[in-house]
């Protein structure tokens, strides 16, 4: 296996939202690999990990033994000696965020400090193994989740680095202020199963990795230097919803071709385009929304049947298992884009789902009826005067886009084509839009505005700004 592909699996094998470490960087620091782990001390990480984990799935889970598993994987796994932490009252007072609104003020369980200018390095949160680091944490008058809290916190304090943990999930934070903040994730059952998962927690966050490295190679420069080349992942992430918005347009051509041109009746070139970018951009905004917390992802009927997140892998799968032939006879994933739009701009009253309408020009379905397989009203295009909100009374037969075209516009979203340094073809890595900037979705927009068809896309620059 070349080092390139070493570094690329087992970042694969991390949960990671928004930047973390890029290829060029880890080939630089870490040319023959992670660093390796003694086989007596993983052999010993076992046995303290299954002790642990029996304890706390039993009927009398003991706060003893759960902190005396934190503390193990601290000083043993990372080798953060008793001169460079602080837990507890030997904390200074300044490392905390005060939530006056809120009513609450947050601190750290633990700090690990320079020992020469004991200036704060990584911020530690320790939760029961019961709390989930992604959801709220309940009794707590700011209803935020482990990693937000972190956030706010390393905001704060303008420490860059935070690492929150319940005991199986330890999740690092790198937050620093005008930077799209990044989450990576390790799970200790993995590091037993997937050794390199436990090389890379060691290599990173380890004791070595602070103090005994030039200051250009500790982890906070690593990903400092790293976000430099996240404008690279971003480029390309422009130029596949550029080539989406082409394979849409192909597609709705094709399907107006295959009914005598009777299907766009009326659509000029420059508005199948511009519906075309719309919809992408609708796309982006969804996954941002659910990614974040702002929609209902979570929801078992939401999943199902509304979701932009979980439909790409629900197509996948069926892809996988019979072929991607066999998507192009279905039709029903674009109608439920389509449903999905409609419910965030009208929103849902029902008594097993209910979803705020948030209007907006961008989900207005009567800004390109002909997606829905409805008419263009001639009163509103001559004279740009709105006319009421046509959808909820004409009768819609959406265009048949199938299921085929609809998963590839989904993974030109959400699945990056990053090419390996070394050759060897690109890598697949499934990109995250909860830590994804605004800027970085305006980058993406400006390199659709520079695309062969900008022309016919000015009209969104109001729609989008």
């Amino acid at each position: 296996m070349s080092i390139a592909r070493h570094h690329a699996e087992w970042l694969s094998l991390l949960e990671i939202s928004g930047p973390f470490l890029s290829m060029p960087v880890l080939l630089e620091v870490f040319p023959q690999g992670l660093d390796a782990v003694d086989p007596a001390l993983a052999q010993t990480l076992r046995a303290a990990y299954e002790e642990w984990a029996d304890n706390q799935g039993g009927l009398a889970p003991e706060a003893a033994i759960h902190q005396a598993w934190l503390e193990f994987v601290l000083a043993q796994i990372l080798e953060l000696p008793d001169d460079v932490t602080a837990v507890g009252q030997a904390i200074p007072e300044s490392i905390k965020a005060t939530l006056a609104e809120h009513g609450e003020t947050i601190r750290p369980d633990w700090l690990v400090v320079d020992p020469v200018t004991r200036k704060p390095l990584l911020l530690i949160h320790t939760y029961a193994p019961t709390q989930d680091l992604g959801k709220v944490v309940p009794h707590r008058n700011w209803k935020a989740s482990p990693a937000a809290r972190m956030t706010e916190l390393l905001h704060s304090t303008a420490v860059p680095l935070g690492l929150v943990t319940n005991g199986e999930q330890w999740l690092l934070v790198a937050a620093k202020a005008g930077e799209t903040t990044g989450y990576a994730s390790w799970y200790a059952g993995l590091w037993l199963e997937e050794r390199l998962t436990l090389r890379a927690f060691r290599s990173l966050l380890g004791a070595g990795r602070f103090f005994g490295v030039p200051d250009n190679q500790t982890l906070p420069a690593l990903l400092h230097a790293s976000a430099k080349d996240q404008h690279e992942l971003t480029d390309q992430l422009g130029y596949q919803v550029r080539r989406a918005v082409e394979i849409l347009v192909q597609a709705v051509d094709r399907a107006d071709q295959d009914r005598g041109r009777a299907l766009l009746v009326g659509v000029a070139e420059k508005q199948l385009y511009e519906a075309a970018l719309t919809v992408m951009m609708r796309l982006v905004f969804l996954l941002t929304a659910e990614e974040r917390g702002l929609l209902l992802l979570g929801d078992p009927i939401y999943d199902q049947y509304y979701a932009i997140s979980t439909l790409r892998a629900q197509l996948r799968a069926q892809a996988d298992l019979h072929g991607e032939e066999v998507l192009e006879r279905g039709f029903d994933a674009w109608c439920r884009l389509l449903a999905t739009f409609r419910a965030v701009y009208g929103g849902i009253q029902h008594e097993t789902l209910t979803l705020p309408a948030y209007g907006g020009s961008l989900f207005d379905p009567d800004r390109f009826p002909f997606l829905e397989g409805r008419a263009s009203n001639p009163v509103q295009e001559s004279s740009g005067e709105p006319v009421g909100e046509r959808w909820r009374v004409d009768t819609a037969v959406p265009l048949p886009i199938n299921n085929r075209t609809t998963l590839h516009l989904l993974e030109a979203l959400q699945i990056l084509r990053v090419k390996v340094p070394g050759g060897g073809g690109a890598e697949a890595r499934r990109l995250s839009f909860r830590a994804l900037d605004i800027e970085q979705i305006g980058h993406v927009y400006e390199g659709l505005l520079d695309h062969e068809a900008r022309r016919a896309t000015e009209p969104l620059l109001g729609l989008v700004g």
